[in-house]
């Protein structure tokens, strides 16, 4: 498999592809993570990764494979994002306790002027979680970094979650799997 770039600082995406021996370097660019207010929630991951795509797309080779990927959590009509501070965090997993969310990531693999893009969803339901719960993680494992203010592969998901359908590493931020099978259109 040749190389990639993956736009992205994420330590998850990092660490997926390290798993899946998939070789890469990392490339960012600073990108806003806006847009449009307008725009329907399930299109709002690919149309950030598509922005991170061509920010390093225009700073790097045109032979270069470029891996962009987005990660939100949809809470019925509500983007939830990264929580800015503790009571925002704590807020976000009291929001979650007991229901079912929506993790959607949108990912772009592109080269030169070719693009494959898709988007993965998996719903996710936790436990109904108490307050002692919700701080003891927030205040243990800072997710002030996680969409959601959850990190799937920390201790709220091992205790907290209840079931999932669908990509559990979607939910870590990258459908590693579904990103195997398009690359091999670049090979």
């Amino acid at each position: 498999m040749k190389p990639l770039i993956l736009a992205s600082q994420s330590p998850r995406r990092k660490q997926l592809l390290e798993w899946a021996c998939i070789p890469f370097t990392v490339l960012v660019s600073d990108v806003e993570e806006s847009f449009p207010p307008t725009m329907p929630q399930d299109e709002v991951p690919l149309y950030l990764a598509s922005k991170k795509a061509r920010a390093v797309q225009a700073i790097c080779s045109p032979d270069a494979i470029i891996l962009a990927a987005d990660t939100i959590v949809l809470l019925q009509d509500t983007i939830l994002g990264k929580p800015v501070h503790r009571e925002e965090a704590i807020s976000m997993l009291l929001s979650l306790s007991g229901v079912t969310h929506q993790v959607i990531t949108g990912v772009i693999l592109a080269k030169g002027d070719r693009a494959v893009t898709f988007s993965q969803t998996t719903s996710v339901t936790f436990h109904s979680l108490n307050l002692d719960q919700i701080e003891y993680y927030v205040d243990h494992y800072k997710p002030y970094d996680k969409a959601g203010g959850y990190a799937i592969q920390e201790w709220i998901g091992v205790v907290g979650i209840r079931s999932i359908e669908g990509d559990f590493y979607n939910v870590m931020g990258l459908p590693v799997s579904s990103v195997i099978h398009h690359l091999h259109q670049f090979q």
